[in-house]
């Protein structure tokens, strides 16, 4: 692997007057009375935009079961979205990787990077991304720590499938994750040079204490558990060994924000957007509402508690406040890198909301961009 040209596709470049690198995270959410198919559209259009604007990596998460997340096949969408754009680097934000054979994701992100050379990141988590039943039925078992708990070791896996390097002697050595390492050594083989950095991602001190350890990029999920950020980011930065990957550490956090014209009109999509995580948390999940449903709702005490616990995560108002919002969590975490994820029922907010964030760091604007 060539330590540098990894170590430059991880680290990136500030536009504008931002304080970090921005990228963006998507769910590809549903809003009631839209299709899946209207969401992958509006995925394509924010990843051009964020393409022409400067924003330096496009991530999809892995969610199931989720009516009103459409991001269950990550490596098919990124495809889709490689295919869409030229520039900007797509990932996994992420792929969970106990829900897979690591031969599997090792070929299917071998594959992205031959349609996307240079472009591909592949991020990884231990959680489900769902409930537990539909953990389950992906896994085939119904002990839910099983995959968790062997993490370190499907990643060893997974990693050696990326690299091509297995012992010999190993039961998987004459195995070969294809697109990959091996078309090279093939006689008149010629491989891409880059193969898809790892990022491990966390929402606690496991991950960050693993990525630490090995040296990798560690991707922390602050927008759903902030209180956790700065103690998991603490974490990462004392267990940080350097490796052939990073020299030092690297952190990027996921961050919940969400910009418009006015306001009251933030308000209004955030106030929907929790209602969904309302319904989602207590077992009823569904298609994002509209704003209108969502001030229409007569929310339970508890749950205009969790109403206001979640939203006060969630960075949102004019595009000066939210850039004021993002300055401050950036200074207090230290985060290398901002990578802002804006649900909201309807795609043309979302895209709106990504275009005032730009705006509002005065990132660069491509000449005769299609967006």
């Amino acid at each position: 692997m060539d330590e540098t040209a990894e170590t430059g596709e991880i680290r990136g470049t500030a536009q504008g007057t931002a304080p970090v690198p921005l990228s963006v995270l998507d769910l590809v959410t549903v809003g009631a009375g839209r299709t899946a198919t209207d969401a992958l559209h509006t995925s394509v259009e924010i990843a051009r935009l964020a393409e022409s604007r400067g924003f330096h990596r496009y991530w999809v998460a892995e969610h199931h079961s989720m009516p009103g997340v459409a991001s269950s096949s990550p490596a098919v969408i990124l495809a889709h979205l490689a295919a869409h754009t030229d520039r900007i680097r797509l990932g996994s934000g992420g792929v969970m990787l106990p829900n897979h054979a690591p031969l599997v994701i090792a070929e299917q992100f071998g594959t992205l990077e031959a349609m996307a050379p240079g472009r591909i990141d592949l991020g990884l988590g231990r959680a489900p991304g769902t409930d537990g039943a539909t953990a389950a039925a992906l896994r085939r078992t119904q002990r839910m720590g099983e995959g968790a708990d062997d993490f370190p070791e499907q990643l060893a896996e997974l990693t050696r499938f990326l690299d091509d390097d297995f012992p010999d002697g190993h039961p998987y050595a004459r195995i070969r994750a294809v697109p990959g390492p091996v078309q090279s050594t093939s006689p008149g083989g010629v491989q891409s040079p880059h193969r898809p950095p790892v990022w491990l991602l966390g929402s606690s001190g496991f991950s960050a204490r693993l990525a630490g350890a090995l040296g990798l990029p560690f991707a922390f999920a602050h927008h759903f558990s902030a209180q956790n950020t700065i103690p998991a980011l603490d974490l990462y930065r004392e267990s940080f060994r350097p490796s052939a990957v990073l020299d030092a550490p690297y952190a990027l956090i996921g961050v919940s924000a969400l910009a418009a014209d006015e306001e009251k009109e933030a308000r209004r999509q955030v106030l929907a957007a929790a209602l969904s995580m309302v319904r989602l948390r207590t077992g009823r999940p569904g298609l994002v509402p509209t704003p209108e449903e969502a001030e229409a709702y007569e929310f339970s005490s508890m749950e205009r508690e969790f109403v206001g616990s979640w939203n006060a995560n969630v960075i949102h108002g004019t595009a000066d406040e939210v850039r004021a919002g993002l300055d401050d969590l950036q200074k207090r975490t230290g985060a290398d890198e901002l990578m802002i994820t804006g649900n909201a029922h309807g795609g043309d907010v979302r895209l709106r909301s990504y275009e005032l964030i730009a705006d509002a760091y005065g990132l660069p604007k491509e000449q005769g961009a299609q967006v």
